[in-house]
């Protein structure tokens, strides 16, 4: 268990360096057009490697889920909509218990 706390520690001092190192950036590295659009993306590319991962995976092997796909199809429906985050986040949960209820 001793390891385990070391390994929790070393991640968050980790973490604490990599954001440390990002607001002791110089200016000009920070504005290059390069760095600009890597902050870009990174987190879109990050978000939706999340959802795949967890629409098309249970236990470690590819699934499919049809409340999982009804859900997903919820928020995009609502995104398209441009409803507010909370609302997409409830559409997407409502309209997967819903459909676990009926499905099984």
């Amino acid at each position: 268990m001793t390891g385990l706390w070391w390994a929790i520690a070393a991640v968050c001092l980790g973490c604490y360096a990599l954001k440390l190192s990002g607001l002791a950036a110089p200016r000009r590295v920070l504005d290059h057009p390069v760095v600009s659009r890597f902050a870009e993306l990174v987190p879109v590319a990050l978000l939706a490697a999340l959802i795949g991962v967890q629409m098309f995976t249970h236990d470690g092997a590819l699934a499919f889920d049809l409340a999982r796909a009804a859900g997903l199809g919820a928020a995009v429906v609502a995104l398209l909509l441009r409803a507010p985050f909370l609302v997409v986040l409830a559409a997407a949960a409502a309209v997967t218990a819903v459909a676990r209820a009926f499905l099984g």
